[in-house]
């Protein structure tokens, strides 16, 4: 199955790649949309379904939303969608396969760089065909990835807050405005830890699998509404990490008042 899925990807992206496509904004100069994410979106579900039928379906750019099966496609068809339409290369198409709640399969394809990251449960996680792992930096030698809540700015200060709480103590930060891709070079060593206040589903699924396989230890805020909102996430290459990151947006957390 899992080779399926992966052609049914790099077929989607083809949308994508060297296209004309227009632009949307869905509430916001910040948060876009482009007829090429409906467009993948739209025939990634006609493929998936092909694989399992009577599965169920969220996808970031539908209404349509099925979750009442027990095998659920999560796809997120440009994660990066800014990125993409100015032709920063941190941008993919994330897919992700859940049975009866957890993660079973995980795609997530660098369309600009035909970089596919992949992992099934139990098997180990993979970059073009090799066994990735995280790495065994310390956290003070850790690159933080992160984001500063884009669409809702009124969590900003929050968000402020803790990345310098977090950078005093680490080796630097990145934002690279693609949570499918930085979660997937956690998983491959090239950066360690990760903290975002709101991610969805579609953001974080397939990348969250590949994580797990790779070694990496992940927390979500709030889990039971895993589904339905955006919640906070911490991630990191080593259990004792992931702790420093735990206490220290726990104390923010409660400073501010965060309920999610």
């Amino acid at each position: 199955m899992l080779n399926a899925v992966i052609s049914a990807v790099k077929q989607a992206a083809k949308l994508a790649i060297n296209a004309h496509y227009t632009i949307d904004s869905k509430g916001g100069s910040a948060n876009v949309v482009t007829s090429c994410d409906i467009a993948i979106q739209n025939l990634l579900r006609t493929k998936l379904l092909e694989i399992i039928p009577d599965s169920g379906f969220l996808g970031e750019e539908s209404d349509l939303v099925e979750l009442n099966a027990e095998y659920i496609w999560i796809i997120d068809p440009i994660d990066g969608t800014m990125n993409f339409t100015r032709g920063i290369r941190d941008s993919a198409i994330s897919v992700a396969l859940h049975k009866n709640g957890e993660a079973v399969l995980g795609v997530v394809y660098n369309f600009f760089t035909d970089d596919v990251y992949y992992a099934e449960r139990g098997k180990g996680a993979f970059h073009n065909g090799k066994p990735i792992h995280v790495s065994d930096r310390p956290f003070s030698d850790g690159l933080l990835c992160t984001a500063m809540s884009l669409y809702k700015k009124e969590y900003a200060q929050l968000c402020f807050d803790i990345i310098s709480d977090l950078y005093a103590k680490s080796n630097d930060i990145r934002r690279l405005g693609a949570c499918a891709m930085e979660l997937c070079y956690i998983a491959e060593g090239k950066c360690d830890l990760y903290f975002e206040l709101r991610v969805y589903a579609w953001d974080c699924a397939a990348g969250e699998l590949i994580l797990r396989e790779a070694g990496a230890h992940i927390y979500r805020f709030f889990a039971e509404d895993f589904y339905k909102k955006p919640l906070p996430i911490i991630a990191a290459n080593s259990e004792e990490n992931l702790a420093i990151l735990y206490e220290t947006v726990k104390k923010h957390f409660e400073k501010h008042n965060y309920r999610g």
